[in-house]
C-alpha cells in the first residue's frame, strides 16, 4: 500500500510538472492547451508519453539557412513587389490578380513569396496520369532531378520511380532525393542502394536515431516537390506508392490533385527544395548556381505564389492565406480536403461566409484513415450544415485533394490538409493561383466529383447514432492536438 501510495504520489507530481510546461513554458494557443491538459490528467502515465512523442514545440532558431540565398535575386525582387504594391504601381497583367492584391501583399510580407506571372499549369487528379507524366519528364532530365516527398513506398511504384532515377544518374544526372523518415518508415535501409552506389544523393528528414522509433512524431516534412532541371515543378498530394494509384482494396480509387508547372514559380520550389535538403544533410553542401535557376523557361500566363510553412514560422502563412481568401469571397467557395479540423478563426471565416449569402461547397471522404481525425471532420462539417453550407461526400474511393477556389478566379493546390496538423505542425507547400481559366478548371472538377458523391443533409446529419455522436465529442476535445 505505502509503494503504491509513493507511485501515485511521484504520478500527481509529474503530472502538475507537465501541466506547468505546457501552460508556461510551451505558450500554446488555448485549445491545445486544454487538450493536452485532459489528457495529462485523465490518462497521466500514457499521456506523458504521448506528450514526450507529440506536444513538444519545435525550436525555431536556425532550422532552415541558405547564405547563397541572396544571389538568386529573390530579395531584390521581393522588396521591389512590396514598393509597387504600396505605392499602387504594380503593373498587373490580369484582372483576377490585381483584385486579390491584398492577398497577394499578404503572402510577399508574410511568407516572402514573390509572385510569378509566366507560368503554364497542368492539373493531374489522375495518379497513373500524374505518374506516367513524371516518368517522361524524368527521362528528359539532363542536368538535375530534385525529389522530395512525405511517403515513398517500398512496392511497385516505387521501386520503378527508384529504377528510372538511378538510370539517370548513371547518365551523370544529379539527383538527390529527401524523404520524411516518419512518413517512410517503412523503407528498408537497401532501398536506395543502387541509387546512390549509382551517384545519386538521398537524405532524410528528422531522422530516427532508433529503429522503428521516432520520438518526433510532429514536425514532419509533409511536402510533396519534384524539380527537373530547374524547369518543371511538381507539387501537390499525390505521395509515390501504389495506393496513390488505386491499387489499395481498402480505399480503392485515389482521387487527389497534383500540378506541373513551368515557369518562374519553379524557381521559388527549386529554393525551397534546397533549403529543405541543406538542413537535412547537415553538410549545406547545394548551393546557388545558374543551372539551378535557368532562363526563359516558360511563355505561360498563370499567375502564382508558392507558400510554405512549418512550425519554424512565426505565422502560419497557408492557413493565413485560405482565411484571406474565404473572406474575399463574393459568390462562391470550393473546398476538397481529406480532413476538415479547421481552428476557430478559419471557422468563423467560413461561417461568415455562409451567413453572408456566399455558397460554400465542401467535399471530403466517406471513409476515415485516421478515425479520430475522421470523426472531429464530421463534427466541424455538422456546425457548417446548419447555416447552409453544402457537403459532399466522396464515394468513388478516397479523395485526398488539398484544394480551395474563390469565385472561380483565385485557387490554391498543395500539400496542407484543414487542420491543426498542417497549419502548426507539419512543413507544407502550396502554390496559390491567380487565373480565372485555372480556377474554373478546377471548380469544374469539383463538380464532377459531385457525380461521385453524396449530398450530407443536415437531417441527416441529425439523425445519427449516439455512438458516432460519442465519437464526434471525444475527437472535437482532441482535434487541437490531433
Amino acid at each position: 500500500m505505502i509503494i503504491t501510495s509513493s507511485l501515485l504520489s511521484i504520478v500527481l507530481i509529474l503530472n502538475i510538472i507537465f501541466a506547468t510546461i505546457v501552460i508556461f513554458q510551451e505558450r500554446r494557443d488555448v485549445g491545445s492547451t486544454w487538450a493536452w491538459l485532459l489528457v495529462l490528467f485523465f490518462i497521466p502515465v500514457l499521456g506523458f508519453g504521448m506528450y514526450l512523442l507529440l506536444g513538444r514545440n519545435l525550436s525555431k532558431n536556425h532550422l532552415f539557412f541558405w547564405e547563397d540565398l541572396e544571389k538568386t535575386g529573390f530579395n531584390q525582387t521581393l522588396e521591389n513587389q512590396l514598393s509597387q504594391l504600396r505605392s499602387n504601381q504594380f503593373q498587373f497583367r490580369h484582372q483576377a490578380t490585381k483584385n486579390s492584391s491584398d492577398l497577394i501583399y499578404l503572402h510577399l510580407m508574410n511568407n516572402q513569396a514573390i509572385l510569378t506571372e509566366d507560368n503554364s499549369v497542368e492539373i493531374f487528379t489522375d495518379g497513373q496520369k500524374k505518374f506516367d507524366q513524371l516518368f517522361i519528364d524524368i527521362a528528359g532530365a539532363r542536368n538535375d532531378i530534385h525529389l522530395q516527398y512525405y511517403i515513398i513506398k517500398n512496392d511497385q511504384l516505387g521501386k520503378k520511380l527508384i529504377a528510372a532515377l538511378t538510370v539517370k544518374a548513371k547518365a551523370g544526372v544529379k539527383v538527390r532525393v529527401l524523404y520524411d523518415d516518419l512518413g517512410s518508415r517503412e523503407l528498408p535501409k537497401r532501398f536506395f542502394k543502387e541509387l546512390r552506389e549509382s551517384g545519386g544523393r538521398v537524405e532524410v528528414f528528422f531522422p530516427s536515431k532508433f529503429r522503428f522509433i521516432n520520438l518526433r512524431m510532429n514536425f514532419r516534412n509533409h511536402r510533396k516537390l519534384t524539380i527537373i532541371d530547374g524547369k518543371i515543378g511538381y507539387v501537390g498530394g499525390f505521395n509515390v506508392g501504389d495506393d496513390y494509384l488505386g491499387l489499395n482494396a481498402k480505399f480503392g480509387y485515389w482521387r487527389d490533385t497534383h500540378l506541373r508547372i513551368q515557369g518562374m514559380a519553379v524557381y521559388a520550389m527549386q529554393t525551397r527544395f534546397i533549403l529543405d535538403w541543406n538542413q537535412a544533410s547537415r553538410h549545406h553542401d547545394v548551393s546557388y548556381v545558374p543551372n539551378l535557376y535557368p532562363k526563359d523557361i516558360s511563355d505561360g500566363n498563370v499567375d502564382i505564389q508558392i507558400i510554405t510553412s512549418g512550425p519554424d514560422s512565426e505565422f502560419e502563412q497557408i492557413k493565413n492565406g485560405y482565411i484571406k481568401m474565404i473572406i474575399s469571397a463574393k459568390k462562391s467557395i470550393f473546398i476538397q480536403t481529406p480532413y476538415f479540423i479547421p481552428d476557430s478563426s478559419l471557422l468563423d471565416a467560413l461561417r461568415i461566409a455562409c451567413l453572408s449569402g456566399v455558397e460554400v461547397n465542401i467535399m471530403i471522404p466517406n471513409k476515415p484513415d485516421h478515425p479520430f481525425v475522421y470523426w472531429a471532420t464530421l463534427s466541424h462539417i455538422g456546425e457548417l450544415l446548419k447555416i447552409g453550407a453544402k457537403v459532399y461526400i466522396y464515394n468513388n474511393g478516397f479523395i485526398h485533394a488539398k484544394t480551395i477556389v474563390v469565385d472561380e478566379k483565385i485557387s490554391s493546390v498543395g500539400t496542407a490538409n484543414i487542420d491543426v496538423r498542417s497549419f502548426k505542425l507539419n512543413f507544407e507547400v502550396n502554390a496559390f493561383l491567380y487565373d480565372d481559366g485555372i480556377s474554373r478548371k478546377l471548380t469544374t472538377i469539383f463538380k464532377e466529383d459531385i457525380v461521385e458523391s453524396k449530398l450530407l443533409t443536415l437531417e441527416e446529419y441529425q439523425q445519427r447514432s449516439l455512438e458516432i455522436r460519442f465519437k464526434e465529442s471525444i475527437s472535437r476535445l482532441l482535434s487541437p492536438i490531433l
